[in-house]
């Protein structure tokens, strides 16, 4: 147990301490071990939910009262189904091939020395997230699945649920022999041990931030651990003057609305000008909730659209909210993109292969897709199992990320007795 009359520097380094060791002995674990572990992590939440429910009904009610925003809320709340999906999320990376012992590439050089270089686990991993629980279960899961002891700092607002998740997940870890210092959650919401994690490379090789602007902006400024950042999602849906009408209204309606507090919902929707069915696209969602705030010419479409300001360009709203705006063609909209958007996802709806292959081609994005609903952005619907998170920088991972991207590699090298010369 950690004394949390510790500093929280101190508390950082004790945690870290353990977690270094605990990284030395689940890097060596079979991978049937750590599979197993997985499975019956999964069980166990599965048997808890009705605590982990209760738990996040305490969180719940003191978000309300603290005034969290609907949907802040709506990614704080669990209930059966949650639980129950986050479980299969678990138990899916425990099936997933896990990428450990691979060799990326073999060369033989002319003196004869064969170099290999095989992926391995990255060591400790620290996860900074804000208001989804489930995140405690999904980074869990991967991180150990990817042979790396993980230490978890979930927000104050979801202290009872991810405590009620992090002690399911610890009895199927701790059954099968594997140690408890392979998952810890930071048992204090006190911000001062963000920074000392922040500051932890002794003890922790990377940084990973799930949350919101502010978030990912002080762990980008205080870190001395390389950060895998996750930026906002200010995602496009693009509709070409060649896309069918059906299939915009059912993939526009769907890629804002299915959950609008996710980072993979649209949030600017750009409509050819040549694109004859306008109209309809803005009544459909407006008519499905959604308030829309366009140019003029979008205005001018429905008398409920709301006058768009500069800003609306460039806000990611997790809301039922959406700006549209009208442009002239495919490269007015990638213009667009390439000023506005925040390289998360981007979509283009058309029948026109040849401006989808441009499209898919010129967006500078981590998910460029083509006839699909941006809330696709996700590591389970890529099969990837549970995600850490989903990159939008250009360094050692991109798009979601799962058992790959929290892994590193060394190289292999295998001589005859060569001396060099």
């Amino acid at each position: 147990m950690n004394d949390l009359t510790q500093t929280p520097e101190m508390l950082i380094a004790t945690m870290g301490a353990r977690a270094r060791r605990a990284a030395a002995t689940i890097a060596q674990a079979s991978d049937a071990q750590k599979a197993d572990a997985l499975r019956r992590a999964a069980q166990a939440l599965r048997d808890q939910a009705p605590a982990i429910i209760a738990a996040n009904a305490r969180d719940m009610e003191n978000a309300a009262a603290n005034g969290l925003s609907a949907a802040m809320l709506d990614r704080l709340k669990l209930d059966e189904g949650r639980i129950a999906g986050a479980a299969a999320g678990v138990e899916q990376v425990a099936t997933l091939p896990s990428p450990l012992g691979s060799i990326i590439d073999r060369q033989v050089r002319p003196n004869g020395l064969e170099l290999s270089r095989v992926r391995v686990p990255l060591g400790v991993i620290g996860i900074i997230y804000e208001s989804r629980p489930n995140v405690t279960a999904d980074a869990a899961a991967l991180c150990l699945r990817a042979g790396n002891a993980v230490i978890l700092r979930g927000g104050s607002e979801a202290k009872e649920s991810n405590r009620a998740i992090h002690a399911a997940m610890l009895e199927g870890i701790v059954a099968t022999g594997l140690p408890a210092d392979v998952v810890q959650l930071v048992p204090t919401t006190d911000r001062a041990a963000v920074g000392a994690l922040l500051k932890a490379a002794e003890f922790v090789d990377l940084i990973v931030p799930r949350g919101g602007k502010s978030l990912v902006a002080r762990v980008q400024e205080e870190a001395r651990v390389p950060v895998l950042a996750h930026l906002d999602g200010i995602n496009h849906s693009y509709v070409d003057g060649a896309a069918d009408p059906a299939m915009a209204e059912k993939l526009v309606v769907n890629a804002k609305m299915r959950r609008t507090g996710i980072c993979g919902s649209t949030e600017t929707v750009l409509i050819d000008r040549a694109y004859a069915e306008g109209p309809a696209l803005v009544r459909a969602l407006i008519e499905a909730g959604c308030e829309v705030r366009g140019d003029e010419a979008v205005q001018g479409m429905d008398a409920r659209v709301k006058t768009a300001q500069e800003a609306d360009w460039d806000t990611e709203y997790l809301d039922a909210i959406v700006s549209i705006r009208l442009v002239d063609g495919l490269d007015e909209a990638i213009a667009h993109i390439a000023a506005h958007a925040s390289h998360h996802t981007d979509a283009i709806i058309t029948e026109d292969g040849a401006r989808a292959e441009r499209f898919l081609n010129a967006v500078d994005s981590a998910i460029v897709m083509w006839n699909a609903s941006t809330q696709f952005a996700d590591g389970g619907e890529f099969g990837l199992g549970a995600e850490i998170g989903i990159s939008t920088g250009r360094l050692h991972a991109r798009g979601p990320v799962a058992l790959e991207g929290l892994t590193t590699y060394k190289w292999i090298v295998r001589g005859t007795g060569q001396a060099r010369p």
